[in-house]
């Protein structure tokens, strides 16, 4: 690929002999499992979160399904979920029993529409997870309003948007408890599966962490039944020298999106990331839309840039939840998003001419229609 969707040389070259020199570290300790590393992580992303607690597991989806768990949501209750996100915000409903609701996303901004939510809440209702979908905060004011009007709770699913803000506060801190991911590919990428679950809540978070941890506080004495999921001391040493690097980087996405707005505007059908107003993106991804996309997709192959489908099929059509029995276009936002989104190259260090390379090959690709 002269332009690969996702290049990590340009963050980890730099921070090459820093990381190995804290795996080492670690190696070198001889204590692999919830130690230090682990705490001070904890206590840094807090800071940088602007929360008071944060706890780390094993990956995203686990940060959810105990976010879930320590709310107690169960068999017979209902959560709002958007129905155009990774099916993961879906499977933490399913992994408590509880239902998955779907509700439709803002078209403009892709992120969950507050407008629909209220005519989705029943007596079953129990909760909110709004998802920060590409890197783009949700329109949290209208969502905690809503949540607040019904009783009901909010989780945020905040894998691909951290450092991203709703009127000046960053997500990932609105939500009773809040999860997110650090998978490489996030904005803040561990070098394998990591997570954390992120709260105001001294009761959740201390739940979470007995639930991380086989349910026990103490070795050997179990209060509730818990999971094996904890953050790795290795993983936890990368993050601790990589988040003091995530405003830089950041800042040159945001710098590379800019350069994407001003070289595709006025080409072809496509549709650019809006931002609403009050919320800023972080651009975990950059995502475009166009009725040609399968096309375009496949031309920018053969001209060497690299791209993916964020996401090609809407969890209500999978077949994990044909069970549920949602009819083709019960969800027509979001299946028309599935078919027409196209996420382009993005990261940090991505260079202007790399910009104008993938810009100049889809300006090509629409002057041959």
């Amino acid at each position: 690929m002269r332009i690969p969707f996702l290049s990590f040389s340009p963050q980890h070259d730099p921070l090459r002999a820093d990381i190995l020199a804290a795996i080492a570290a670690v190696y070198d300790k001889q204590w692999y499992v919830l130690g230090d590393q682990v705490r001070e992580f904890e206590a840094a992303y807090a800071r940088f979160n602007e929360v008071q607690h944060c706890v780390g597991v094993a990956n995203g989806l686990d940060a959810l399904h105990l976010a879930l768990e320590a709310l107690q949501v169960g068999p017979s209750d209902e959560v709002l979920v958007p129905s155009n996100t990774y099916i993961a915000t879906w499977l933490a409903v399913s992994f408590v029993g509880a239902t998955p609701v779907p509700v439709e996303p803002n078209p403009a901004t892709y992120n969950l529409d507050p407008a629909r939510l209220e005519a989705a809440v029943t007596p079953r209702t129990k909760g909110i997870m709004p998802v920060h979908l590409y890197g783009q905060a949700c329109e949290m004011g209208p969502i905690l309003a809503l949540a607040q009007k019904h009783g009901l709770w909010v989780v945020e699913d905040n894998a691909q948007s951290q450092g991203a803000q709703w009127e000046g506060n960053l997500t990932g801190s609105f939500g009773d408890v809040n999860a997110t991911s650090f998978y490489p590919g996030k904005n803040l990428g561990a070098l394998g599966d990591a997570g954390a679950v992120t709260s105001n809540r001294a009761d959740l978070a201390t739940r979470i962490q007995t639930l991380r941890n086989y349910g026990s506080q103490r070795k050997y004495y179990n209060e509730i039944i818990g999971h094996n999921s904890r953050l790795d001391e290795l993983q936890a040493a990368v993050l601790s020298v990589k988040l003091p690097h995530l405003l830089s980087w950041t800042q040159q996405r945001q710098e590379v999106a800019r350069q994407y707005h001003k070289q595709l505007a006025g080409i072809g059908d496509l549709v650019l990331p809006a931002v609403a107003p009050g919320a800023t993106h972080v651009y975990h991804l950059y995502v475009i839309r166009t009725r040609h996309r399968d096309a375009l997709q496949q031309y920018l192959t053969e001209q060497g840039v690299g791209t993916l489908i964020h996401y090609p099929i809407p969890p209500h059509r999978q077949q994990a939840y044909a069970h549920l029995q949602i009819p083709a276009g019960a969800y027509p936002i979001a299946e028309e998003l599935a078919a027409t989104s196209l996420s382009l190259p993005m990261w940090p260090g991505m260079q202007p001419n790399d910009v104008t390379i993938v810009a100049d090959a889809v300006r090509s690709f629409f002057a041959s229609w």
